[in-house]
């Protein structure tokens, strides 16, 4: 089934889709500049937007290079670091379809993907309303989880309401004071 905005969404049933819950657990910093693009080892294009951004459930709409992700989110615990996080692949011409009916406030970013010790820190440098924003994350097995952090990692923001992509859709970067 393809989506357009006409397509009433009560009547969209997902047979296929079997949500199996699993636990997101990353911490989020800003940074400091831009020595990562050398230290990356690969990098991509991202396009996103939100079918729904209400932090009790966020719903994604991501194009990543060439292929198209749904994605749900809970809402995160007390620390900001663990929620319940459930992704699946769908077809381009998908995302590309769910996106024109998502809420204002599409985001634009490449992701960079850089090893510091057991782990992969996953740096987003965003354009358009969000330009001047880089933020890095990395997801651990468990909150106290220990790990290297890059010099270029600066003040973490893990748990900070204004960091999350969801926020960011809907109060860009560049409106803050």
């Amino acid at each position: 089934m393809t989506f357009t905005s006409q397509t009433p969404l009560k009547s969209v049933t997902c047979h296929y889709i079997s949500i199996h819950t699993m636990t997101e657990t990353e911490r989020k910093f800003l940074v400091l500049n831009d020595t990562y693009k050398q230290e990356a080892f690969s990098q991509k294009r991202i396009t996103q937007g939100y079918l729904s951004s209400v932090p009790e459930r966020t719903v994604r709409v991501r194009i990543k290079g060439d292929k198209g992700y749904l994605t749900i989110k809970g809402k995160s615990n007390e620390s900001g670091t663990s929620r319940m996080e459930w992704e699946k692949e769908i077809s381009l011409a998908d995302a590309e379809q769910l996106l024109a009916i998502c809420e204002k406030g599409v985001i634009d970013k490449i992701r960079y993907e850089v090893k510091s010790g057991k782990h992969i820190f996953e740096v987003d440098e965003f354009f358009g309303d969000n330009a001047g924003l880089t933020v890095a994350e990395v997801e651990l097995a468990d909150e106290n989880e220990a790990f290297i952090k890059p010099l270029w990692v600066g003040e973490e923001v893990t748990g900070t309401e204004r960091y999350y992509n969801a926020y960011l859709s809907n109060n860009p970067y560049n409106t803050w004071q």
